[in-house]
């Protein structure tokens, strides 16, 4: 991947004080940068795609700047665990949670994040979970900055029993399943695990 099509989505996708630092990033052990169309079960993910061809780190291409900006870091702290120990280690084990909080020091001021995410973020970095989504307070202030937030609602936030709309089909809400609600498909009346704080739509409240 060229550094000019690298640094062309950062200025894109990140909060402008972070540019430069992001790019260094990419320039310090380069990889193959893609956007993707939205994903209702991750945001990003890391590939180290073997020995012949560089990594990649995919990103949903709608994320708001600070979540792309967090799951950017939290990527490129996989590229970096990977290089130092490759398959060895736990994916979010005590490697990971040291490297991803070494990457974001640089990134704990104003002019990278508002404060009220800057606060959440303090707090969340003293123990990473593996996915920012674990964490709701933290979530619940990141989501205020999407772009259609006022459209949509975490699905932590609506009453079990409650139908939704996500992905062009309807659910009713279940059990808490660690982080993921047991939801059953209204048409099919399958079951699906679906994420604590995947954005849904369309949504008609449990009476009971």
């Amino acid at each position: 991947m060229k550094a000019e099509k690298a640094h062309s989505i950062l200025i894109e996708h990140v909060p402008p004080g972070t540019v430069d630092y992001c790019f260094s990033l990419w320039q310090q052990h380069p990889f193959e940068l893609k956007l993707t169309k939205s994903r209702h079960t991750k945001v990003g993910d890391f590939t180290s795609r073997g020995s012949k061809s560089h990594p990649r780190i995919t990103l949903n291409h709608d994320l708001n700047l600070y979540l792309f900006l967090l799951t950017y870091i939290h990527e490129v702290a996989h590229l970096h665990v990977y290089l130092k120990f490759g398959n060895r280690v736990d994916p979010h084990g005590d490697e990971w949670k040291r490297t991803f909080q070494d990457l974001m020091r640089s990134l704990l001021q104003e002019n990278a994040f508002p404060p009220e995410i800057l606060h959440e973020l303090k707090r969340h970095l003293i123990n990473p979970k593996a996915s920012s989504f674990a964490d709701t307070d933290l979530t619940k202030v990141l989501r205020q900055y999407d772009h259609d937030h006022h459209q949509q609602i975490a699905l932590s936030e609506i009453p079990e029993g409650s139908i939704f709309r996500l992905q062009g089909r309807y659910f009713a809400k279940g059990k808490l399943r660690r982080t993921r609600f047991l939801c059953k498909e209204v048409k099919s009346k399958r079951n699906y695990l679906v994420p604590i704080d995947a954005l849904v739509s369309d949504v008609q409240l449990s009476l009971l």
